[in-house]
């Protein structure tokens, strides 16, 4: 089965792997639904297996550019709860979830830690670095197998740049900011605009129109002080002294713009 708008994925970010991978029952969900995930053109982020309240299978899936509706979820539990069902690779009765990835989701590919670079990330380690498993800091890109973080307890005077390999992380996750929750909010819109689009809903973007790109956050002017703001002075030389002269003594000149 294939999405007929996979057309224009990117196939390799959609077969792009994962660093981690869960073990177990999990990993045995995971063969079954990865196939079928990629033939509709999402990827796999994440499975969880819970006891609580019954056995839960959560699958977290995306496109490959980030984005997961509510009609995404839809379709994937659709198309995989047969093939599950088939394949059982569950011993016992089970629900299963399809859900996004959430705001402060799991970072599990290399694209995600270049595609988040700028945001604040948790990662722990599985074999220690300089003596330590947790990190908490600023995301600053991929170099080579690492990902760069500027930690945020660094001391003064103290490098807070670390190199961490990705192949020795076993958990990573975005922390969440409102300059993140802006930028999930963009994204969310642009994949939802692009979803109408290829279904017919929305008329396409005119071909001169520049697309914009949702992983660059637009950082909010700086808001302009109003002109009640400050005392402006007046022209003439005798006027701009006394304006001076009031506005030390924390008064406003009355005859100003006269």
């Amino acid at each position: 089965m294939t999405d007929p708008t996979a057309g224009s994925v990117d196939l390799d970010l959609l077969a792009e792997p994962r660093l981690v991978v869960e073990p177990g029952v999990a990993a045995r969900v995971s063969a079954v639904a990865t196939p079928v995930l990629q033939g509709m053109g999402y990827r796999l982020v994440r499975i969880r297996i819970s006891g609580e309240s019954g056995c839960t299978v959560q699958i977290m899936a995306e496109r490959p550019d980030g984005s997961m509706q509510i009609e995404d979820c839809e379709a994937v539990s659709k198309a995989l709860s047969p093939v599950l069902d088939i394949a059982d690779p569950i011993d016992r009765a089970y629900r299963l979830e399809i859900s996004s990835p959430g705001i402060d989701r799991p970072l599990v590919r290399r694209s995600d830690f270049e595609r988040y670079a700028g945001h604040l990330a948790k990662i722990e380690m599985a074999i220690a670095h300089d003596g330590r498993k947790r990190f908490r800091g600023t995301l600053e890109g991929v170099e080579g197998e690492a990902v760069r973080l500027r930690r945020d307890d660094g001391r003064v005077g103290e490098n807070a740049d670390v190199m961490l390999v990705m192949e020795d992380i076993s958990d990573a996750r975005l922390v969440l900011t409102d300059e993140l929750i802006a930028e999930s909010m963009r994204r969310g819109k642009a994949a939802e605009r692009e979803l109408r689009q290829n279904l017919g809903l929305e008329p396409p973007p005119p071909p001169h129109a520049k697309k914009s790109d949702p992983s660059k956050s637009n950082k909010p002017k700086p808001k302009l002080k109003s002109k009640g703001d400050r005392t402006r002075a007046p022209n003439n030389t005798r006027k701009r002294r006394r304006a001076a002269e009031r506005a030390r003594g924390g008064e406003i000149d009355s005859t100003e713009g006269d």
